[in-house]
């Protein structure tokens, strides 16, 4: 049994939230949890918040046990992008882009895996 939680659109580059989500993938939930508390990543609050999200969507939607729970899935695409302006000299202007991502995490029992 599979329970899965996604945040869309969440302003953290993709590049930077993927070296936080490889941290946690394959890990039992709770040993998860206790890495991103102490990951000084801005990413790390965020997927977190997610990976709570996808033990509650186990316990409350499919009633698993949240103590046999392991990250099976764990994976960030990329969102819409934001272009915004910057003045640069003899007045030209260069582009930023402020990525956005899509973070998916998907955690299951422990006896499927």
């Amino acid at each position: 049994m599979q329970a899965k939680a996604v945040a869309r659109t969440v302003r953290i580059a993709p590049r930077k939230a993927r070296l936080v989500v490889d941290l946690i993938r394959g890990k039992q939930a709770g040993e998860a949890i206790s890495i991103l508390k102490y990951t000084p990543k801005a990413a790390s609050p965020v997927i977190e918040k997610v990976l709570k999200s996808a033990i509650a969507n186990a316990e409350h939607n499919y009633d698993m046990d949240i103590n046999s729970l392991v990250v099976t899935q764990a994976y960030v695409n990329e969102g819409p992008t934001l272009k915004r302006f910057r003045p640069r000299a003899q007045g030209r202007a260069s582009q930023i882009n402020k990525r956005t991502s899509h973070i998916t995490i998907v955690v299951s029992d422990q006896k499927e895996g």
